[in-house]
């Protein structure tokens, strides 16, 4: 028989100052994030691809639906970059809505689109993902990669578990999802998940239908009522 020999554990960064350093920012660029977008009102998120172009139908389907949802009242927030983010937020200035952007600094600077009326930038995904499921009434997940199916399965896990209300997600392009969709059954057939986690979205390529359903599970299910005229308070340097 082999002599067992006793495992040496590794060491790790011990950093008390980087540890507070990072926790210090973190709570800055959260209360930033918090300030900025205060006063925005209920919003609907759209997460979605950078990388389609004006041209692609995706990016029209985008905007429609964008401003479809705009014309209930909502604010259209988005990550404030190009592509589908771009579509949505162009669609809410074209039915005279408010467009809102969540932007990310990264190496490669990401500006914000140019159709925003409001945006603040984030240093980390996750606080971004924080504000923007925390002014959210609805979302909508359009065709996009890792970060738009990150977005989406965090948000459909909040409500799973109840650290959310049962806010409506509303997916976009059945050909494009179809795979994903796929295996959301075969995680229901497996277990992984509940018999009924799929009643938290719906999949349609109807912006009719899901106008609906926003109406239903949003509007009346939270009592949304018109907005009330409201003021910023000067002595914490509130703004619009």
């Amino acid at each position: 028989m082999t002599k067992s020999t006793e495992i040496q554990f590794l060491d790790g960064p011990h950093s008390r100052l980087k540890e507070l350093k990072f926790t210090i920012g973190t709570m800055v660029d959260l209360i930033h994030g918090l300030r900025a977008l205060h006063f925005v009102g209920p919003c609907i998120t759209f997460f979605g691809s950078a990388r389609f172009t004006e041209d692609h139908p995706y990016y029209q389907l985008t905007r429609n639906a964008a401003a479809a949802f705009a014309k209930l009242g909502f604010t259209i927030i988005t990550g404030g970059g190009p592509g589908l983010m771009e579509a949505a937020n162009r669609g809410a200035k074209d039915a005279g809505g408010y467009s809102v952007g969540c932007n990310i600094q990264l190496p490669v600077e990401q500006k914000p689109n140019p159709y925003l009326d409001k945006w603040v930038y984030m240093t980390h995904f996750f606080l971004r993902k924080v504000l923007l499921v925390k002014y959210s009434f609805a979302f909508v997940v359009m065709p996009g990669g890792y970060g738009t199916l990150d977005e989406y399965f965090e948000a459909l896990t909040l409500i799973q578990t109840h650290k959310i209300k049962n806010f409506p997600i509303i997916i976009f392009g059945k050909e494009y999802h179809k795979e994903l969709i796929e295996h959301i059954a075969v995680m229901k057939r497996d277990g992984t998940i509940g018999p009924d986690d799929e009643k938290f979205y719906l999949v349609t390529d109807d912006i009719n239908e899901a106008t609906e359903l926003i109406r239903e599970k949003s509007i009346k299910q939270f009592g949304l009522k018109p907005k009330r005229k409201y003021k910023p308070f000067s002595w914490l340097f509130e703004h619009k």
